[in-house]
């Protein structure tokens, strides 16, 4: 658990940064990050920073298809979490990952 705990933190700060990078570098015209990226970050487990990151930046909330692959990034991984630790078939993946 303390495993699971550890990579949403770290994935949380992760898409922090990216966020605040990308924000800086869209007000300066500067090269930006690859919304794939933002999105690959969130479904690793990151969602929870982007989530904050979209709110306390104010960047791309006026982006609805960029906040609706958010979500659906959100969604993915929490349902990808609670089957790691409640299917039979996932007993070996959440022994690997302390879950159980």
């Amino acid at each position: 658990m303390l495993l699971l705990i550890g990579i949403y933190l770290a994935a949380s700060l992760v898409a922090v940064l990216l966020y605040g990078i990308d924000k800086a570098a869209a007000r300066r015209d500067r090269r930006r990050i690859r919304e794939s990226t933002l999105h690959l970050v969130a479904v690793m487990g990151g969602w929870p920073g982007a989530l904050l990151a979209r709110r306390w930046f104010r960047h791309k909330t006026r982006k609805q298809p960029f906040g609706v692959i958010l979500w659906g990034c959100v969604a993915l991984n929490v349902g990808l979490v609670a089957w790691l630790a409640t299917s039979d078939s996932a007993s070996g993946l959440r022994q690997l990952a302390n879950l159980g």
